[in-house]
């Protein structure tokens, strides 16, 4: 019974993950077909940015923490590469170059649901 609710806990924190990543899409793709403008694109985009990254540190810990080693082995380079985005880069998007990360972000975001689901 234990290990259905570690599942279940875990498939509840995936798909808000997921659901996350969707909205970031939807925030671009509004911003691509000009229902939004950049501002608030943006701002709603970082919102969720560090939520996001965060979410996945707590997937990947609660993994090890109850012992599959597997999947947290699976979420450990995605973890990995959250980790060197805040290092290295600045993860929030401004206004003013929201539209050249157009191009790499939704790749970026789709890549991820990929390694999500």
């Amino acid at each position: 019974m234990g290990d259905l609710f570690i599942w279940i806990l875990s498939f509840f924190i995936l798909i808000a993950l997921i659901v996350l990543l969707v909205y970031q899409l939807m925030c671009l793709a509004d911003l691509e077909f000009d229902y939004i403008n950049p501002y608030d694109s943006s701002s709603r985009i970082n919102s969720v940015v560090l939520p996001e990254f965060v979410v996945q540190g707590i997937l990947c810990l609660f993994y090890l923490l109850t012992g599959h080693w597997i999947m947290a082995l699976i979420s450990a380079p995605y973890l990995y590469y959250d980790v060197r985005l805040v290092k290295t880069i600045d993860v929030r998007g401004g206004a003013e170059r929201i539209y050249w990360q157009t191009f790499m972000y939704p790749e970026r975001i789709e890549w991820r649901i990929a390694i999500s689901a």
